[in-house]
């Protein structure tokens, strides 16, 4: 999508240069301003009702384990960002008339064009400190974790005109705004058995509405829920396959579907050291691609973990996950 718009900037840019011209010369070359008009419609047609959007993660975890109360520090980022494409019926009737010859184009039609482009996106950084200890309960072990952190949020809205639509204007200081809060994670984990291990987390304990800075009349609302994941694995010295279902959605701004995941996977230990993974992962609510997953784990003399994965679905839809970690 963003090549389309790129393309669609240089035949803006062409007709623009050929529709200015006096009308003597205008008319001199009106055959040329009628490719560029049509080209130009031929565009706004193909990009008409297109949406893009992409999501990305870090995390960077310092753990402590003990006896007592293990703890981590966490610091962790998170963002999504989106892309859409208002086109405008009026703007293509329009160059279809200079197309066909039954309209002479002005400099102050250019003032008259109403297409638009929307770009959303927001970053979240957490900055925690994750908390757990075991408990027994009915002479069940079962570990519970608290992670209370504070919580940055940055907002962008860039609105423009499709004609002059520039990404890189996207993170420019009038289209952004930040907000700061207090937020809660929690989670638990049990072995059933042997074989069996259940549990459930509950993320963002603490609901936030954040409104963005409102751009050319347009304005929309980042949500933070909190979201709630169970899920259940089993076990044994080779092999595991678990199972995740979201309770509760995944909530972004106001202006996008919700989602609600769930997914399976599987690794096989085929050494001490090696690893190997499949997977796949399906929204309940069908708003987003379904993928499937494929990945390895690299764990030389067990102190270097090394995590590689790769995504793909439906709709175009690839992902990638990188993770480093060393064990002292």
């Amino acid at each position: 999508m963003i090549n389309k718009i790129d393309d669609l900037t240089d035949s803006v840019n062409r007709y623009r240069d050929l529709a200015n011209e006096d009308l003597l010369t205008l008319l001199t070359h009106y055959q040329q301003v009628q490719s560029a008009a049509g080209d130009l419609a031929n565009q706004l047609e193909n990009l008409r009702g297109n949406k893009a959007w992409a999501s990305a993660g870090a995390a960077v975890v310092v753990a402590v384990p003990n006896q007592t109360l293990p703890f981590a520090f966490v610091t962790r980022a998170y963002g999504t960002a989106q892309i859409a494409a208002e086109v405008a019926q009026s703007d293509i009737d329009y160059l279809r008339q200079v197309e066909n010859g039954t309209r002479i184009p002005t400099q102050g039609d250019q003032n008259n064009l109403r297409s638009s482009g929307l770009g959303r996106g927001a970053i979240v950084y957490d900055y925690g400190v994750a908390m757990a200890h075991e408990f027994s309960v009915a002479g069940h072990a079962v570990s519970l974790g608290i992670t209370p952190k504070i919580q940055q949020v940055y907002l962008y809205n860039y609105s423009a005109s499709i004609y002059n639509y520039d990404k890189s204007d996207f993170k420019q200081g009038r289209y952004k705004n930040n907000d700061n809060g207090f937020n809660l994670d929690a989670g638990l984990s049990t072995d059933l058995n042997d074989n069996w291990t259940f549990g459930l987390s509950a993320q963002n304990l603490i609901a936030r509405d954040i409104d963005t800075r409102e751009i050319s009349g347009y304005k929309d609302t980042y949500q933070i829920r909190p979201l709630v994941t169970g899920g259940v694995a089993w076990h044994n010295e080779r092999f595991t396959v678990g199972l995740d279902a979201d309770a509760t959605a995944t909530k972004r701004f106001k202006t996008q579907s919700d989602s609600q995941y769930a997914g399976i996977g599987a690794e096989y230990r085929a050494l001490s050291w090696l690893q190997l993974r499949a997977g796949f992962r399906a929204d309940m609510k069908s708003n987003d691609a379904n993928v499937v997953t494929a990945g390895v784990g690299l764990s030389p003399w067990g102190k270097v973990h090394l995590d590689l994965a790769g995504m793909a679905g439906n709709d175009r839809t690839y992902g990638a996950v990188a993770q480093l970690s060393f064990t002292f």
